[in-house]
């Protein structure tokens, strides 16, 4: 019988380069902050993906679009959030994460 763990996606991502942030991913961001009870996964979903596309960082978005589908919105929930922030955040940002969001949602 093997002791060890499935290997997180932070742990695939950036361990070998940067063990302690991969273990700070799991252990902290996704082992507690995610995990406390004063707000649901769907809105921490919500939050994480509207705070990505208000900084440009469309890097994260394709993963954290995903988790928010996972978590229960609806690909015509985050399409109204993004258009929603465009007039916040700024039109190419929002242009930005929608082209994301467009090929996270056709795959």
């Amino acid at each position: 019988m093997s002791n060890s763990k499935e290997v997180t996606r932070a742990q695939k991502l950036i361990g070998d380069i940067a063990p302690k942030l991969a273990q700070l991913t799991d252990n902290v961001l996704f082992g507690d902050v995610w995990a406390r009870k004063e707000l649901s996964p769907r809105d921490r979903s919500l939050i994480t993906v509207s705070c990505l596309l208000t900084s440009g960082n469309t890097e994260q978005l394709k993963s954290h679009l995903n988790l928010a589908k996972q978590n229960g919105i609806s690909e015509e929930e985050l399409i109204e959030a993004i258009t929603h922030l465009a007039f916040y955040a700024g039109w190419a940002k929002a242009m930005s994460a929608m082209m994301v969001a467009k090929e996270v949602f056709s795959t």
